[in-house]
């Protein structure tokens, strides 16, 4: 099916695409994003290999929340998740582009 040369160059094109997805990686690793609840009461900054970086909550909401430790915890739980999802779609968009094309199961190889 491949000569010699085709397939060295099929897996030259293999390995800097392995390369690409590292550094695609390593890059998502500090990219942030940022998730909110209660309509920015709660906001949570993490990166998109889920490293939070950041928690804010609203003074308002300490206040209110005084008395309402589960209300609290419902929210930052919120916040964290929206967050997370956020990543995952950065993430899957980034990856993506690099598996593009590529018969169906061939994507996990350069994993």
């Amino acid at each position: 099916m491949f000569g010699k040369a085709g397939l060295s160059g099929l897996m030259k094109q293999a390995q800097q695409m392995q390369e690409n997805m590292k550094k695609a990686q390593a890059k998502l690793a500090e990219t942030e994003v940022d998730g909110e609840a209660g309509n920015g009461l709660v906001k949570v900054t993490m990166t998109c290999a889920h490293i939070v970086r950041k928690l804010e909550i609203s003074e308002d909401l300490i206040k209110e929340a005084a008395d309402d430790k589960e209300m609290l915890e419902d929210l930052i739980l919120a916040a964290v998740n929206n967050a997370s999802a956020k990543a995952e779609e950065t993430s899957n968009k980034t990856m993506g582009t690099f598996t593009q094309g590529l018969p169906a199961g061939m994507g996990d190889f350069f994993r």
